[in-house]
């Protein structure tokens, strides 16, 4: 097949309704695309040269540090961490984005105008008009702030889905802590030394079974191999925070050893 180009990309982009004034969250996976000219570099480039703000996220786990006692039921064992520790590194804003998140994250935090929050765990990156209001939303208490303000955005924000699925959407974790699902407390390095970071989200495997409850809210299209998807951020939470309060174990892993799932489920037992 001929390599998706950046016209391609801009070109799938508006047949799911995106414009010079959206405000998007960014998920992408560039594998998805097939062969793509310019790689991560040209994803990255099609939407924020098209949508007014763009938010990706720029997570950094290899800052995470673990004590040797913590709070019970925190998702979490507090042992075996050495090696973790040791390796930890002390976050800076030109540190890579987890390599979990995929290339065209990374390619984000290059993009022309970007602008990096300072979460030591769950950094975002934001280029546009509104980047620096966006990210000044995040603080240690509220590391998902920047989806929350752009939930309130009066024109509506989208949710944008690059080839990518529901596993890699970040919004849903903000659908969680809005539905009043457990948080979990995290430690990293930072500049000025070792930090509490709380409100840490939960595990994101489970997400993809919410996609059957957004058939007729989304819009999508094909991007070469991929599958391009658009989600009004509003539409999407509020699906998914209704469907957490019907079920309170949807949207959780069956994964065996997930720590964080089997402590929402303590918490939520016996109605789990």
């Amino acid at each position: 097949m001929q390599p998706v180009s950046f016209r391609d990309i801009q070109k799938g982009l508006r047949e799911i309704g995106l414009t010079p004034g959206s405000q998007v969250i960014l998920a992408a996976s560039l594998p998805a695309f097939g062969p793509v000219r310019g790689g991560a570099e040209a994803v990255a480039g099609a939407v924020t040269s098209l949508c007014r703000l763009v938010l990706s996220p720029a997570f950094t786990p290899l800052c995470r540090v673990w004590p040797l006692v913590g709070p019970p039921n925190n998702g979490a064992l507090y042992h075996g961490h050495d090696d973790e520790n040791a390796s930890a590194e002390i976050f800076r804003p030109d540190l890579p984005v987890d390599v979990d998140l995929g290339p065209v994250a990374e390619a984000m935090r290059h993009a022309r105008g970007a602008q990096r929050s300072r979460h030591p765990l769950y950094s975002f990156v934001a280029v546009g008009p509104e980047a620096e209001h966006t990210l000044l939303a995040q603080s240690l208490a509220e590391p998902l702030g920047p989806i929350a303000r752009l939930a309130e955005v009066e024109a509506g924000a989208d949710l944008l889905l690059l080839g990518a699925d529901h596993a890699s959407n970040v919004a849903l974790h903000f659908a969680e802590a809005r539905a009043g699902r457990k948080q979990f407390v995290r430690w990293a390095l930072a500049p000025g030394g070792v930090v509490e970071c709380p409100a840490c989200p939960g595990c994101p495997d489970g997400f993809p079974a919410i996609a059957p409850y957004l058939r007729g809210v989304s819009r999508v299209a094909r991007i070469g191999l991929a599958r391009a998807e658009r989600i009004p951020l509003r539409s999407l939470l509020q699906v998914a925070v209704d469907r957490m309060r019907r079920d309170p174990a949807a949207l959780l892993c069956r994964r065996p050893g997930c720590e964080r799932c089997a402590a929402v489920r303590a918490v939520l037992a016996p109605a789990a």
